[in-house]
């Protein structure tokens, strides 16, 4: 991959980068032809990276399909897709990791310690890997990406970082690999909780409230009509780039939420 990667470069190609953990939907597509766009030659990573996740999380089970992620790839203009194993990218003797501060403290950091520190070390390392010009993002997993970026800028990594809108089923649920552990068809529906509570909070941002704990309280009332077993583990509204808590909801600031629907836990956000 070094070696391809050299290669493109002194043709004179420029390289994007879509990281991924595989098991592609339309959403990762959308960032693989929103990468096509921005450079000639697009890579595609897909690695299921054990570091993120912490003891008990479904990294065992995380859904798998590189074949069928291929073909994907290559139907959205993907150029190349490399796919590492973990002892490719944790050989015997592994001790290097890169630690963000401020913007990994909220959301998912709060709730899931670690995983940030595993986030920021595998993408860097793939960023020296592929020496990408660009690399895309989705705005559904908003922290991580404004972790990356952070990353990108504090170590002087000479990218353009892209952050991709969600992409949408058609019934507001946002696209995600982890949709693919329902199996009951109304568990799925109940998963919709989650875009109803985020259209919930627009709406009243819209119409004036600017109060978290009104507003939270609202969408709980949402989630809980709609599934009435969720467990939610967070709902917070917060800077767009700071990620940090907002006094008041204005325009711009993010809503972010993280609810267990079934025993799959869910994430999406939406800008008020």
């Amino acid at each position: 991959m070094q070696r391809a990667a050299r290669e493109a470069a002194a043709a004179g190609k420029t390289i994007g980068v879509v990281p991924t953990m595989g098991y592609l939907h339309e959403g990762h597509l959308a960032l693989v032809r929103r990468a096509k766009k921005a450079a000639d030659l697009v890579v595609v990573t897909i690695f299921v990276n054990p570091a993120q996740f912490a003891p008990g999380e479904d990294f065992a089970r995380y859904p798998r399909d590189e074949k069928g992620d291929v073909k994907k790839i290559r139907s959205a203009g993907g150029d190349l897709v490399f796919i590492p194993s973990a002892a490719d990218m944790y050989p015997p003797g592994f001790q290097t990791y890169v630690t963000v501060g401020g913007v990994t403290e909220a959301l998912e950091g709060a709730v899931r310690p670690g995983h940030f520190l595993g986030v920021a070390t595998v993408v860097a390392k793939l960023f020296n890997i592929v020496r990408p010009d660009v690399a895309v993002f989705g705005m559904k997993d908003y922290q991580q990406a404004v972790v990356l970026r952070q990353v990108a800028r504090d170590l002087d990594y000479p990218i353009r970082m892209v952050i991709a809108p969600t992409v949408r089923e058609s019934d507001g649920l946002a696209m995600s690999s982890r949709n693919a552990y329902f199996k009951e068809p109304q568990h799925r529906a109940e998963a919709r909780c989650l875009y109803y509570a985020l259209r919930t909070a627009r709406a009243m941002a819209k119409a004036g409230a600017v109060d978290p704990k009104k507003i939270r309280a609202e969408m709980e009332k949402v989630i809980h009509g709609a599934c009435p077993s969720a467990e939610i583990d967070y709902i917070a509204f917060t800077d767009l780039w700071s990620v940090q808590p907002a006094a008041a909801v204005r325009p711009g600031v993010v809503c972010s939420l993280a609810v267990r629907v079934h025993g799959v836990r869910l994430i999406d956000n939406m800008r008020m």
